[in-house]
């Protein structure tokens, strides 16, 4: 598959942006080679600029759960944008928007921002502010955007304080974040014990999507967002639950259709936004009543509630109908079938795991699941290069880093399948190859 104008455009991109990039995982560092640059995109596909089209299995990290240019979102964008592009005014879509997410999800009350970062930023803050505490805790693997508190890595021992995983990031700005094991829940036991009258929140991705798709594990009939929320209260923290990846894609109303664990505060992006950017964060109207300007933790953004944005959330919202998550229910479902007996024919070690209709592939040996990020961080990241490259040279775009979630949309039609499925033996005989060529080295 030719690539030679996209290669161009990379190294015209570094000469102009670090690394040739916005955001770091579009590099294909993870994976090697040269980025592909895209051109425009329509349904299932993308068209890069040497006019390949690929089968998008990435769906721009989330948001496109309608597919690529719906014509209805278009619509939508197209009738706000000519009323003009930015007010710095309130207005009536911003209100329709929040409605629709209070109509979704346990939450009662919506500030809007423009990232997902900035609703993780912002409601740690607003989670200090009403609590008077400190302390945060995340776990391993977990992201939530790069906020400088939360961009830590754990240091020795279940429950030390974090240090900073980052240069520009300082200790002083992660000595109060405490990371744990996702799943542990005697780590976060012990953590409460430790530090329990200190501790201000704790934040989870609702279901974890960055080191790979790993669901909240269930033990004894309770969940690990239920216990978590449960150990919250005992010690007087508020619970948050990161949704900007599951909110509005895995169910109609995220993981808490899934689960229905209800938590303080959460933040949603990606499926509100349709596209644009644009996020929020929410809870509970005695803990939202606490921002400015009714409350004393301030937070302000001149974009927020963009008309543009919000044209496109509400339209997308209300076009993702009950139909539209059977369909990728079932198509998921068929996905990762294929993917398990591609790679099983093939002899390659592997796990699937899925929350929801979001899943990803786990190219793990000796294990039958992936609780965690240590477990996770145990994968072939060069079978997983392997199968991607193969992957692209027919066609189908996968997401350039073994630990990212594959998405899928509405879109995503019988001949976007097919074609999927038709590339996946080959691209399972390259993974073998490359399993095989690692454990000929050890």
């Amino acid at each position: 598959m030719d690539d030679r104008l996209s290669r161009a455009a990379f190294e015209r991109a570094r000469t102009v942006t670090p690394g040739g990039v916005n955001s770091p995982v579009r590099a294909f560092l993870a994976v090697g080679g040269s980025p592909r640059f895209i051109a425009r995109a329509h349904g299932p596909y993308l068209y890069d600029v040497d006019g390949n089209e690929l089968v998008d299995l990435i769906c721009s990290w989330g948001p496109m759960l309608l597919g690529h240019a719906h014509p209805g979102v278009l619509e939508a964008v197209n009738q706000a944008a000519a009323h003009g592009t930015s007010y710095g005014a309130p207005t009536l879509a911003e209100v329709d928007l929040a409605a629709a997410i209070i109509e979704r999800a346990p939450v009662e009350q919506v500030r809007l921002v423009n990232s997902g970062t900035e609703a993780t930023m912002s409601v740690l803050r607003l989670a200090r502010g009403i609590t008077g505490r400190d302390m945060v805790v995340k776990f391993a693997g977990c992201y939530h955007g790069h906020v400088d508190a939360l961009l830590a890595a754990a240091g020795s021992g279940v429950a030390t304080l974090a240090l900073p995983g980052t240069p520009g990031v300082t200790a002083a700005t992660t000595a109060d974040t405490l990371v744990l094991s996702y799943n542990d829940r005697a780590g976060v036991r012990e953590a409460f014990a430790r530090y329990g009258d200190r501790i201000a929140a704790v934040i989870t991705e609702a279901a974890a999507g960055n080191m790979g798709v790993i669901p909240p594990a269930v033990e004894d009939g309770i969940g690990f967002n239920a216990f978590l929320a449960q150990i919250c209260h005992d010690h007087g923290a508020l619970f948050v639950s990161d949704e900007v990846m599951t909110g509005f894609r895995i169910t109609r109303a995220g993981q808490y259709g899934i689960d229905g664990v209800v938590p303080d505060l959460m933040t949603f992006g990606k499926v509100m936004g349709g596209g644009f950017p644009a996020a929020a964060f929410a809870g509970r109207t005695d803990l939202m009543q606490h921002l400015a300007p009714v409350g004393g933790v301030y937070q302000a953004g001149t974009l927020s509630g963009n008309p543009v944005a919000t044209a496109a959330g509400l339209a997308t919202l209300d076009l993702a109908t009950p139909q539209v998550y059977a369909h990728i229910d079932r198509i998921s479902q068929t996905l990762r079938a294929e993917v398990t007996a591609a790679l099983a024919a093939a002899g390659v070690p592997h796990v699937v795991q899925a929350a929801g209709n979001l899943f990803s592939v786990f190219f793990v040996s000796g294990v039958d699941r992936v609780p965690d990020y240590a477990t996770a961080a145990g994968q072939s990241t060069q079978t997983y290069a392997a199968f991607f490259h193969a992957m692209l040279d027919q066609g189908v775009y996968l997401p350039p880093s073994a630990y990212e979630g594959w998405f899928l949309s509405a879109a995503h039609d019988d001949g976007a399948m097919e074609r999927i499925v038709s590339a996946l033996p080959t691209a399972a005989r390259a993974a073998a190859r490359a399993q095989s060529v690692l454990e000929g080295t050890r």
